[in-house]
């Protein structure tokens, strides 16, 4: 298990948030992202679904995933993370812990559905194992940095003067996109994006 920033701030965001983005790719090749609600026990999450599900049709085909979690309105204040799901045998009701139903009770309540209804209707219960943690913000240390006790010298400061690609993109996109098309990122660009 890799231990860094980018770890520490995506583990208190499983602690915190209700939803995590869970993308899969279908059987052709395409990408499939959907909300989902899950648990995390510390070291994988734990996500209850309808048996026909597209992710679960996906992840029949292949167990590769990749979750995002955070507030994006927060100058992208998030974490990615890859991972492995495994499609267990046992029903929900026999896996879900007391926790889950309690984190989501509000929820549940809300659109009329009890527990019971719940475990019957989300029956398949699904363990993803993150592989690859991955940070990302915008412009600004973000408040999950500052909370995991983060140095403010461990982030690069904005730039001064015209911002660079890594500003306006997050280092791993910028990363991805040095040097294609760096011109039309520019303010005021012709064409930017």
């Amino acid at each position: 298990m890799e231990y860094s920033l980018a770890v520490t701030r995506i583990q208190r965001f499983l602690e915190e948030e209700a939803v995590v983005w869970l993308s899969t790719v279908r059987p052709d090749g395409t990408p499939h992202i959907v909300p989902v609600w899950f648990w995390w026990d510390g070291t994988s999450l734990l996500v209850f679904s309808k048996p026909d599900a597209v992710k679960v049709r996906n992840l029949r085909a292949g167990s590769a995933v990749m979750l995002g979690v955070g507030d994006a309105d927060e100058d992208f204040d998030i974490g990615l993370f890859q991972g492995h799901a495994e499609i267990l045998d046992a029903p929900t009701a026999e896996v879900m812990p007391a926790g889950h139903l309690e984190k989501y009770a509000t929820h549940m309540a809300g659109i009329g559905l009890t527990p019971a209804e719940y475990a019957e209707t989300y029956s398949l219960a699904v363990r993803i194992t993150p592989s690859h943690y991955l940070g990302w913000h915008g412009r600004s240390i973000p408040q999950s940095v500052r909370v995991a006790g983060a140095p403010r010298t461990t982030i690069e400061e904005p730039a001064i003067g015209r911002p660079s690609l890594r500003d306006w993109l997050g280092e791993p996109l910028a990363r991805g996109l040095r040097g294609f098309g760096v011109g039309l990122l520019r303010p005021g660009a012709a064409g930017a994006l």
